[in-house]
C-alpha cells in the first residue's frame, strides 16, 4: 500500500464520520428538535458528535493537505484554477474555509443566544442544513480526483 492509498483511506473514514454525522444531525435530530421544540436535543447531539467529528475533520484537513503535495498541487498554487486536479482542491478549501465562517457563526453567536432564545432556531437549522450540504459537495468534488479532476 503506497502512501497516497493510506491517505485516501483515512481522509475517506475522516468524511464518512463527519459528513455522516451532519446528515443524521439534519435528517434524524433536527427534525425531532423542530416537532418537539427540544432545544436540549440539539445540544446533546453536538456535545456527544464533537469528540468524534472535530478528529474527522483534523484528519482530513491533514490528509487533503498531505494529498494535495502527493498530487503536485502547492501551496502556491491554489486557486490558480490552471490544472483540473488543483482546480478541485481549490474548490474543496473554499467549500473549508466556508465550514469554518460556519463553524465560527455558530460556536461564538448561534449556540450561546439559542440556549435561552428558542427564536435563533431558524438560523441554527440554516447553519446546520448550510454546513451539511457543502460537506457534501467537498464529498463529490473529492469523488473527481478519480478523474483527473474538474476542467472549468
Amino acid at each position: 500500500m503506497n502512501e497516497i492509498h493510506l491517505l485516501l483511506l483515512f481522509h475517506l473514514l475522516g468524511a464518512s464520520i463527519w459528513v455522516g454525522g451532519h446528515i443524521v444531525l439534519s435528517v434524524i435530530i433536527l427534525p425531532q428538535v423542530w416537532k418537539e421544540k427540544a432545544i436540549e436535543k440539539l445540544f446533546h447531539f453536538e456535545s456527544r458528535y464533537e469528540w468524534i467529528g472535530m478528529p474527522a475533520l483534523a484528519v482530513m484537513l491533514i490528509t487533503g493537505v498531505r494529498m494535495a503535495y502527493l498530487y503536485n498541487v502547492k501551496i502556491a498554487t491554489w486557486f490558480t484554477f490552471k490544472t483540473p486536479i488543483e482546480t478541485v482542491i481549490s474548490l474543496k478549501l473554499l467549500c473549508l474555509f466556508s465550514l469554518v465562517l460556519f463553524a465560527l457563526s455558530a460556536q461564538f453567536y448561534v449556540l450561546p443566544r439559542l440556549k435561552t432564545d428558542r427564536k435563533k432556531l431558524p438560523l441554527m437549522t440554516f447553519h446546520i442544513v448550510a454546513v451539511t450540504c457543502i460537506s457534501i459537495l467537498m464529498l463529490i468534488l473529492g469523488s473527481f480526483v478519480r478523474y483527473g479532476g474538474i476542467a472549468l
